[in-house]
Parts: structure tokens; C-alpha cells; sequence
């Protein structure tokens, strides 16, 4: 991760047309092994993380947080490398939404289905004036259920979703149409590597039936125009701390330090 965290014009342009930009070892393979290591170590993530089916009712694991704790999970969401990028794509000034650590276990983690984020977001949100950044915890690869991306599908606005197994997602009998008009992208990803896309992408994953973990933190965030318009919203929109690249390594080590203390005392 270096100090300058400015896109190239070639990067905005295939992030425009595709709806999604894949930067591969943007974090090192020690910053992921520290943050994977406070991750699999706090019991309170476990703890609090929501199980998801999909419909053979497998289970994918989910532990999302609003706020923006000094968490390691929280430092990369304030993180520069992370929320500069993400305001040249939205080409706007952006909010933390939410950030969420998505755990689908060896053998037994859920498919997701073909979905939008914004289709889960659009009853709180005017706009899809927003974006994700996934960061790999472990290697993602086919076979562990890496995520899928069709090519320029954000370009169609956002699409009508109901209820898919526990999960929500879009019509399947649209999905067979829609496959075939765009370009299935199998996003498989080295701890560290990143991958930012627009809220209206269509993704989906497979269940992972092999022995590696899929472990990847994905960051949230939407335009300082586009707040939640219903009373009652979760989340703090407000402006926030960016953190570099010693700060972020510096929580994510007191966060160890915390987990190991509490695990002696």
C-alpha cells in the first residue's frame, strides 16, 4: 500500500464501463495475516456475526457494524487506500455506510445469489450514488466461492429483488436473460488484493465445497448527498478520520493486543 492512492484515468474509464476495478496485492500478505489473525481470534465478531442461507441451505456467516470503532476491521473502512479511491470513482466526498466481515467456512459456506447491493439498500437510499471495497483476507478462488461479477451490469439501473432462500436477490427467470448479456467475471483475489465496485453491479457466489476459508472485509460507502431519506436509519453520516497506512497497522495491532489480554485474563 504506498502514499498515493490516485487512480489512473485508464482505471476510472474500466471501472465506468465494467461497473467494478480489480487491484491485485494492493495490501501486503503480512497486513492480511495480522488483520486474519485478529479476526479469527475475536470472539465478539464470531459472536455477533448473522448466519445467511442460500437455498440448499448451506450458510455463509456475516458480521456488519455500522459504526467506525479503532477496530482492526475498522481502520481499513477510514483507511486512505481504500476511501480515496472510492470518492474519485463516486466523484464525490463519501460517508462509511457500514463495513462487514463476510466469512464463508470450508465445506460448508452458502452460495449468494446473482444480487445488487443496492437492491438490499434501495429502501433507505434515492441514489445508487454508492460503492464497496472488498478486501481479501485469504485467497479467494473458484473452488472456495470466490465472488462473480457480470461485466457492465450496473449499467442497466437497478433491478427488481425478492426473496431467494434467506437472501435477497433478483428474479431467476430474469438472471438466465440477463447472463447471457454480459461477460461473467470470476474475481479471484490473493490476500490483499482489493476489489471496488458500484452498488447496482450484479455478483453472486458459489458454496464453497473445499477445504480453504474465504474470509474477505467489505468496506460501504455512499455520497455525502445521498443520506438515508427515512427517520430511523442506521448509521452515522457524518465526515470522518482517514486514516494512513502506520495508523491502520497501529490499530490493528492494539487490536491484538486487547484480544490477546482478554484471552489471559
Amino acid at each position: 500500500m504506498g502514499t498515493d492512492h490516485q487512480l489512473t484515468a485508464e482505471q476510472l474509464q474500466s471501472y465506468e464501463r465494467d461497473g467494478f476495478l480489480l487491484l491485485p496485492d494492493y495490501f501486503t500478505a503480512q497486513q492480511m495475516q495480522a488483520l486474519e489473525t485478529v479476526a479469527h481470534d475475536d470472539h465478539a465478531l464470531s459472536a455477533g456475526a448473522r448466519d445467511h442461507r442460500d437455498q440448499e441451505g448451506r450458510v455463509s456467516r456475516l458480521a456488519l457494524h455500522y459504526e467506525l470503532p479503532d477496530s482492526a476491521y475498522g481502520a481499513y473502512a477510514r483507511c486512505q487506500a481504500v476511501v480515496e479511491p472510492i470518492e474519485q470513482l463516486l466523484q464525490s466526498e463519501v460517508y462509511h455506510y457500514h463495513h462487514k466481515m463476510m466469512m464463508k467456512e470450508p465445506l460448508v459456506g452458502g452460495a449468494w445469489e446473482w444480487h445488487q447491493d443496492f437492491g438490499y439498500w434501495y429502501s433507505g437510499f434515492l441514489f445508487p450514488d454508492m460503492g464497496s471495497c472488498m478486501i481479501a483476507v485469504d485467497r479467494a478462488h473458484k473452488k472456495n466461492g470466490c465472488l462473480q461479477v457480470l461485466a457492465g451490469s450496473h449499467r442497466m439501473g437497478r433491478l427488481t429483488h425478492g426473496t431467494v432462500g434467506d437472501q435477497t436477490g433478483i428474479d431467476p427467470d430474469r438472471v438466465a436473460v440477463v447472463e447471457d448479456q454480459f461477460e461473467r467475471v470470476y474475481c479471484e483475489m490473493t490476500p490483499g488484493t482489493v476489489l471496488f465496485f458500484h452498488s447496482n453491479l450484479l455478483h453472486r457466489s458459489d458454496a464453497n465445497l473445499s477445504p480453504d476459508p474465504r474470509w474477505a472485509l467489505i468496506c460501504c460507502y455512499t455520497t455525502i448527498d445521498n443520506t438515508p431519506f427515512n427517520e430511523g436509519a442506521i448509521g452515522d453520516f457524518t465526515k470522518f478520520d482517514r486514516w494512513d497506512a502506520d495508523r491502520v497497522d497501529q490499530a490493528v495491532g492494539e487490536h491484538g493486543k486487547r484480544l490477546a489480554s482478554e484471552a489471559g485474563a
